[in-house]
């Protein structure tokens, strides 16, 4: 291998640079730019007549959701949450359910005609002039709803139950705002251009230690950049006679074989990945059955040292419940640090980025679920009088 030298004095040599403030505008200008993230969630409430009698200030939960970088939350009264209106109507509230001190938002509550008219009952503020502008919610646990939504004996006979179960549907818009000005630079960053280089490398032949032969003709490639590339390859090209092995004897048998066994191996590790091994393959062939045996036995053998990877495997392939049982794993505390230092992680963090946004707002839902379950069953959440700006109150 050739080595290539410098001297300190190659590196510290640069060009004399001017002075940067001859190169500022002397007239500037910016822009102020006020704008909604808007989103939904639908609340579906189940068992509503086993609900009613919980008594007035109690409620039912949606699961926490995020909408603008805050999490929110749809709480359901029964029993309405006044004491003053003896169980006559129901009440409905979407609450700040994260640390935020004067978000200012749109809301809108709908209950929804489940009868296929479209008669929803919507009480909204979007679409429509405020007279004083968007809503504020103080801080986390501040509300804003209606304590008279619906009669209750009206509710029971209308359009809006059906099979004992109501459907709630919550948007939210949360007011965020920006300032825009000049840069005070010009630096141009070229396009990424690695795939050229990859696909020049590819077109040279140099270096190629794999052929795929397609109809008489052969074609050259690299082993190592189609399994960084793509996770069937990956186990294709390096560890595939097992893998074959269990194809046929789930083509023969219409269920997985022992992957202890297979292996010649008890651990739980090496059947964890022959299982991701599986999936991907029965993703290519597609494999349906082979592929939801895979999925329910990952599911089942979900550990510390193997999530990430797994992880990564759920979402490259979407397997919906594989990736939530993984994110629900790696979030709680007791996980957290300990998948963080694997090398899984690592692949993770640089195969599929996205996901571990979604990883933070697990992580953040758990942190969110803890202290609004230490706070159930106190009736500190509440509105002002005309429902808009909220307040927190102790009765």
């Amino acid at each position: 291998m050739g080595t290539i030298r410098f001297s300190s004095r190659d590196l510290s040599a640069a060009p004399p640079t001017s002075n940067p403030s001859s190169s500022i505008p002397t007239k500037t200008t910016s822009s102020s730019i006020t704008e909604t993230v808007n989103g939904s969630h639908e609340f579906k409430i189940g068992g509503y007549s086993l609900s009613k009698g919980m008594g007035v200030g109690k409620y039912v939960a949606s699961d926490t959701f995020y909408i603008g970088g805050y999490a929110w939350a749809i709480y359901f009264y029964p029993d309405g949450k006044s004491p003053e209106d003896n169980s006559t109507y129901v009440s409905l509230f979407i609450a700040l359910a994260s640390e935020g001190t004067d978000v200012r938002a749109l809301f809108e509550l709908s209950l929804m005609d489940q009868s296929g008219k479209e008669r929803h009952k919507v009480h909204s503020h979007f679409g429509r002039a405020l007279e004083t502008g968007p809503y504020t919610l103080k801080y986390r646990g501040s509300m804003w709803g209606y304590k008279r939504f619906y009669r209750r004996n009206q509710l029971e006979t209308s359009d809006y139950l059906k099979d004992d179960a109501l459907l709630v549907r919550c948007r939210v818009g949360v007011v965020k705002s920006h300032t825009e000005g000049p840069k005070a630079y010009t630096i141009s960053v070229p396009p990424s251009n690695i795939g050229q280089h990859f696909g020049k490398l590819l077109d040279s032949g140099k270096g190629t230690d794999v052929n795929f032969e397609v109809d008489g003709e052969t074609f050259a490639s690299h082993k190592i950049v189609l399994a960084a590339r793509s996770p069937v390859f990956r186990a294709q090209l390096f560890d595939s006679s097992n893998e074959l092995l269990a194809l046929i004897h789930f083509m023969y048998w219409d269920d997985l074989p022992e992957m202890e066994e297979l292996v010649g191996l008890n651990s739980k590790w090496v059947s964890t990945m022959m299982a991701q091994h599986l999936l991907a393959a029965a993703d290519r062939y597609a494999l349906e059955r082979l592929r939801l045996l895979c999925e329910a036995r990952l599911c089942e053998d979900v550990a510390r040292n193997t999530v990430a990877t797994t992880l990564a495997l759920a979402e490259q392939h979407q397997c919906i419940q594989l990736k939530s049982v993984c994110l629900k794993f790696i979030a709680l505390p007791e996980n957290l640090k300990a998948v963080m230092q694997t090398d899984g992680f690592e692949y993770l963090k640089e195969s599929c980025p996205s996901v571990i946004t979604e990883l933070l707002q697990y992580v953040a839902k758990n942190g969110e679920r803890s202290a609004i379950t230490c706070t159930q069953g106190n009736d500190t959440l509440d509105s002002d009088m005309n429902g808009r700006r909220v307040k927190q109150r102790i009765h």
